[in-house]
């Protein structure tokens, strides 16, 4: 969102990294540390609220609410909740994130395939909204909502199964997906129509479309799909019982450059042209963006431990590789990540282009953040910046090799005020050798010396 956002980030990010150096972040205990740029994030929250606000009638009650899994991190969901944003939570752990962020019920959303009773009678009891998967869940609300308090607000997921996008993984509105109600099955849109009639209680439709890889067409193409059915239970059940739509979110990212396209803005004007209805006021809306919101505002730094070469090629060594980079690792053609080079001093590095490979700690031989990257030589002691990480990284850790999970800190720049520099403040200690021992069943080392049978 070029135009929506800052635009001096990557000066910000320089600013950040040399800081990061200055300031001790980056050790020899500690080779690895993660940065939250807050303007950006504030500004792309604001980004977010001005986008719907210029194509959805005033008095529209609008929830935008940040997918929890994209960054489960107190203190992140607490400068979105400052910020407007609300939570989509998928889990019993999302849902104590949120509300350990002091996130009102009021502005969470749960949405998960596999609701436990426990947790649906904990969103009951506490009034969080929640969207079922499926019949057999909802066949578990029609014994929990007659003894429930005055009620959340309570929808159904459907699938509108158009199709997917080039990242088959991420997909969610295919023929086969397992989110939600197949609406193209046969019987399958009578049966939604006859649900909502039979239970007054549910006022919602949800739907979720988008994702990485998938074109915003195809997205507002989704959005179609559950309004128009809205539009129809409606007419069936002679009332608007439907009040309000969930959207979902998944808005695609750019992984090439600092460009941050596609915007919202780009997006709501798309869907008021495609779906005009879903903006005249006669519904609320909710939204769940994750990846959008967060990942271009985030930054991993790792010192390179040891540079060499194989094959001719060089190999920077580094302390950044699959246990945060997942997905990268695994999947490279789908999640490619730009890579910036620094010193040790932490000063953007200069010099010819030299591809090499820069890989990260793991014992296998896939553990690679980028093959034959051109960039200035690295050389043993330089850093390097994983960019475009602040969304499903360093906050979704993969614990191979039991390497510890790094510290993130949120950072802030002065430009008006020099001598303030770059402040940081700890959204997450890094994790201690201790607490590895402690969740690998430490405390049980002798359980399974006696196994005799009494």
């Amino acid at each position: 969102m070029a135009s929506e956002s800052v635009t001096d980030a990557p000066v910000r990010r320089d600013q950040a990294v040399r800081a990061a150096v200055e300031q001790g972040l980056l050790t020899g205990a500690e080779p690895v540390v993660c940065l939250l740029d807050v303007a950006g994030i504030r500004a792309s929250a604001a980004a977010l609220h001005a986008a719907f606000e210029a194509v959805t009638r005033p008095g529209t009650t609008v929830l935008h609410a940040f997918a929890v899994k994209a960054a489960p991190l107190v203190p992140v969901l607490r400068l979105l909740s400052a910020a407007g944003i609300g939570c989509e939570v998928a889990s019993a752990g999302e849902l104590a994130l949120a509300r350990a962020a002091g996130v009102l019920p009021s502005r969470t959303v749960l949405d998960s395939p596999a609701k436990t009773p426990g947790e649906l009678r904990e969103a009951l009891a506490l009034g969080i909204a929640v969207n079922a998967d499926s019949a057999q869940e909802l066949a578990r609300l029609d014994a929990f909502v007659p003894t429930a308090p005055a009620g959340p607000p309570l929808g159904l997921r459907v699938n509108p199964q158009i199709g997917g996008g080039s990242i088959g993984a991420l997909s969610t509105a295919t023929a086969t997906s397992k989110f939600g109600v197949a609406l193209r099955d046969e019987g399958a849109r009578a049966w939604v129509v006859r649900t909502y009639r039979e239970r007054p209680w549910l006022t919602r439709l949800h739907t979720h479309t988008g994702s990485q890889g998938v074109p915003l067409e195809l997205m507002a193409q989704g959005v179609r799909e559950v309004y128009e059915l809205a539009e129809e239970i409606n007419a069936a059940v002679g009332h608007r019982q439907v009040d309000t739509l969930d959207i979902g979110g998944g808005l695609p990212v750019n992984f090439a450059s600092d460009d941050e396209t596609p915007t919202f803005s780009e997006y709501a004007r798309l869907l008021a042209d495609t779906v005009p209805g879903l903006f005249d006021g006669r519904y609320g809306l909710v939204t769940e963006f994750g990846r959008s919101l967060l990942a271009k505002h985030g930054t991993v730094v790792a010192r390179v431990e040891y540079a060499k070469t194989s094959g001719g090629r060089p190999i920077a060594v580094t302390h950044a590789g699959v246990q945060l980079a997942t997905r990268t690792v695994f999947a490279p053609a789908s999640w490619p990540l730009r890579i910036a080079a620094y010193d040790a001093k932490g000063r953007p590095k200069a010099g010819p282009a030299v591809p090499q490979d820069v890989a990260g700690p793991a014992c296998f031989a896939a553990d690679l953040l980028a093959e034959s990257r051109p960039l200035p030589l690295l050389e043993q002691g330089d850093l390097v910046a994983v960019l475009d990480t602040g969304a499903y990284y360093f906050a979704n850790p993969f614990a191979y090799n039991s390497l510890a999970r790094p510290g993130v800190h949120g950072f802030t720049t002065s430009p008006d005020d020099p001598g303030r520099g770059v402040r940081f403040a700890t959204v997450r200690t890094p994790q201690t050798l201790d607490e590895i021992v402690a969740e690998s069943g430490g405390a049980h080392s002798d359980a399974l010396l006696d196994t005799r049978t009494t």
